[in-house]
This record gives structure tokens, sequence and C-alpha cells, in this order.
């Protein structure tokens, strides 16, 4: 395997960010198509009744993820800048800094989360003969939450660095043992025992716990930029200061999921007094619109660490080309598959629904009106992006819940009267580019440029390593 740290301060900016990219992409579509694959394999063997549990077990999880999630992005964000400027321990500080913090925040969610699953489950309205199989997959999923929240973590932190490709590898062997764990472990096919609808949690558990061990182990063996030894690894335990810019940092764009999680449900609840078709529908365009949001994701990932080393590295000057193209580039990826899904939506929903099913007009008709829209939502992230880089989290979060509360939830409401359904479809557009609007004007007069993210020393340590030689840059091993 080529060495994968990239220098991201210098060198062509275009051709620099699409290489980043890319394989931020191919290990996006790979955790989605794990989840269609275990999706398929809990519907063949145990039912709909199954599926659905594990659907709302999933959506609990996205909620406890977004929890902690915002902190491995926080420390992402400081890991780029530190490793910009050649701050090798100031990243390795960071970076320890937030597997404390994840850790025991995830492991505290874990142990809540097994003892009161029930009652979790009692908030959804779980039906009280229905709630045996939610309960099974929801109690060991909770169990690997710990595991799963430390390879992201690990993931985001490479990417921090300039190296995308590990994650890609890793992300790609969690993905197949999971998707081959979980039918024997379902069905209890030769040596392994029949677990039933648990048996899918404990395969994506023992996946992730084997990915989060081999990464860990190909970190040390490789000696890559984030590994932690000797006095380092109290790091782990991080001083207040730098746990405090964590959490400020961190809690807001946790929050960030956690607005777009909870306005995802209302609209869910807005689509469901519209009829079985039409919900199942609804269902069909979300499945399209994961894989067509995946380019913009990809690439505003990418934007984040080329723009936190460049500003950590005081390359302004390159800041704003980073953000030109990353806005180039969502455009011309996420309108090509807009326009694939658009052209060829029909083969690609009969996938989900039969030919004649009277939710497939429904489904198409909401492509229509609604799915452009990501192009739109890609340069937003984009531009945020760019200002999360330099710390600037409060003002994202804040136009966030505008364009989806009174924005989108108000518009899906208010033109209910002229438009009847389409006003749920057309609330998608009309919030993303009341989002874009406000992240134009943020970018362009904001002072998110006067961030400053230095992670600062332990003053415990500061004497001592004045009187040593700082490690040189040339350890990050930069290929381009």
């Amino acid at each position: 395997m080529p060495k994968p740290q990239r220098d991201l301060t210098s060198g062509a900016i275009g051709a620099t960010l699409l290489a980043f990219a890319l394989p931020t992409l191919g290990s996006n579509i790979l955790q989605s198509l794990n989840g269609s694959i275990n999706a398929i394999w809990v519907g063949r063997f145990l039912g709909e009744g199954a599926l659905a549990a594990t659907s709302n077990a999933n959506i609990i999880m996205f909620l406890m993820f977004g929890a902690v999630f915002g902190f491995g992005m926080a420390a992402t964000i400081l890991v780029g800048q530190s490793f910009g400027r050649r701050d090798v321990e100031g990243g390795r500080r960071a970076f320890g800094a937030a597997i404390g913090l994840v850790l025991m925040g995830s492991v505290g969610i874990a142990i809540l989360g097994w003892l009161f699953s029930a009652e979790i489950l009692h908030l959804l309205a779980t039906p009280g003969d229905a709630m045996a199989l939610p309960q099974a997959y929801l109690q060991v999923i909770f169990l690997g939450l710990p595991a799963s929240m430390l390879l992201v973590l690990i993931m985001m932190g490479l990417r921090g660095t300039g190296d995308s490709l590990t994650p890609l590898w890793f992300m790609g062997l969690s993905v197949v043992l999971d998707s081959g764990l979980n039918p024997l472990l379902i069905a209890g096919m030769g040596p392994f025992p029949r677990l039933g609808i648990a048996g899918s949690a404990w395969a994506t558990l023992i996946a992730n716990h084997l990915a989060v061990a081999g990464l860990v182990a190909y970190v040390y063996a490789k000696d890559l930029p984030i590994r932690l030894r000797g006095a380092e690894l109290g790091w782990i335990r991080p001083n207040r200061d730098l746990a405090g810019t964590i959490i400020r940092k961190g809690l807001p764009m946790g929050a960030q999921m956690l607005v777009m999680s909870s306005a995802g449900l209302t609209m869910v609840g807005l689509v469901n007094r519209q009829g079985v078709d039409t919900a199942a529908a609804y269902a069909v365009s979300q499945q399209l619109w994961t894989y067509i949001q995946m380019p913009a994701l990809a690439i505003g990932a990418a934007v984040s660490a080329m723009a936190a080393q460049n500003i950590g590295a005081g390359r302004w000057d390159r800041v704003g080309s980073v953000t030109r193209y990353g806005v180039l580039y969502n455009v011309m990826l996420t309108g090509v598959m807009v326009a694939a899904v658009i052209l060829f939506d029909r083969q690609v929903m009969t996938l989900f629904v039969p030919a004649d099913s009277p939710a497939l007009p429904i489904a198409r008709h909401i492509q229509l009106i609604a799915s452009w829209n990501f192009v739109v939502f890609g340069v937003t992230m984009v531009l945020f992006s760019t200002v999360r880089a330099n710390g600037a989290v409060l003002a994202p979060l804040l136009f966030l819940f505008v364009s989806m509360y009174p924005v989108r939830i108000g518009f899906a409401l208010g033109a209910r009267a002229w438009l009847g359904a389409d006003a749920l479809w057309w609330s998608f557009p009309v919030g993303s580019v009341a989002n874009l609007v406000m992240a134009i004007l943020y970018y362009r007069y904001g002072n998110w440029r006067r961030g400053n993210l230095v992670v600062a020393a332990d003053p415990d340590e500061a004497h001592e390593h004045s009187h040593t030689v700082a490690e040189p840059g040339g350890r990050l091993q930069p290929t381009g």
C-alpha cells in the first residue's frame, strides 16, 4: 500500500482536492451499501416486522451517535490545523483528547442505552407486542457503540492528517465482515448460533471490533502521524483547556445532526398523513437521496480537511481556491447523480417496489420536484465546511435550524392550502435555498476568519519540551 499522507498545503489545489475526496466518497458508498445489504438479509430471513425493528433502532442510534460525533469533528479540525503548521505534537494532543472524550461519552451512552432500551422504545410508541425484536437488536447495538465511535474517530483523525486512503481500506474490511456475518448469525449457518435479529447486531459489533483492532495495529505498524506512544498516551486524559475547546466546538456540530434528525422525523410524520402509497413513495425517494448526497458529503469532508491544514499553515490564499474547487466539483458530481436518477428513476425504483405499485408515479413526481435541491445542499456543505475549518460552528448550526424549521417545515405546513401534498416536496428546495443564501452571506461577510484554534501545550510539559528538538515536518511523508 503506498504512503497515504498528503500535504494539503501545497501542489495543485483542484487535483489534490479531488484525489482526497474520491476515497472518502468510496467509504460513504461502502457504508451505505452495507446498510442496504444488511437490511436485505434481515428482511429475507426474518420478515418485514424485523426490518421495521432495525429501522426504529437505527434512528435511535443515529441520535446517540450525534451526541458524541461532534467531538470527533472538532478534533479533526484541530488535527488538520496542527498538521498544516507542522505541529505534530499538537495534532497528537488533540487526537488523544478526542479519544478520551469520545470513549467516555460512548461508554456512558452504551451503559444507559442497555439499561433503558425498553423505556427508549416506549418513547417511540413501539407496540408492546412488538417490543422484543427491536429491544434485542438495540441492546447489542448499544454494546458496540464504543468500538463504532472509535473506528469513526480514527478514520476522521487520519483524514485530518491528509490520509483518506487508509479509512477506505478499513471501511471495506468492516463492510465485508458485517455483510458476511449477518446471514450466518441470523440463520445459524454452520457452526454459528441462530440468533435471529440480534445476530444482525452481533455481526455489526464483531465487524467493528475487528476493523478497529486492525486499524490500530496498522497505525502503529506504519508509524502513522496520529499514533500515541509512551508519555503521549497520557494525552487521552485531556487537560481542561483542550477538553473545553473540543466540547465548545463539538457540541454545536453534534447538535446539527440532532436538528437534521428531528426535522427528518417531523417530515416523516407529515408524509405519513398522506397515506400508505405516499409514505412508501417517500421511503423510496429517501433510498435514492442517500446516494445522491454522497458526493456532497465527501467533497465537504475533503474541503474541511484541506482548508484546516491551509489555515494552520497560514495559507489563506489557498483557502478561497479550495472552496471554489469544492463548489465546482459538487455541482458537477451531484448534478450528474441527480440527472442519472431522474433519467433512470423508474428502473431504479422498481428495485424497491413492484412496477405496478401506485407508489411508483408518486415517487417519480417527488424526484422531479426535490432531487435537484441536493446540488444546492452540496454548495452549502462546502461553504460550511470551510468556515468550520477555522472553528466557526455556531452560525452553521443557527442557519441549519432556521432553514429546517421556520423555513422547510413552515413552508410544508403553510403552503398545503394551495399546493396540497406538493408543499412537502417543494419545502426541500425552499429550505436548501434559504440555507445557501445565509451560508453565502456568512462566508462573504462573517467574522469566521478571525478564529484561532491553536492547540496549547500542557503547562506541565512545556519546560521539558523546551529543551528538546521538535519533530520535523518531514515525518508527515507528503506525497502530493
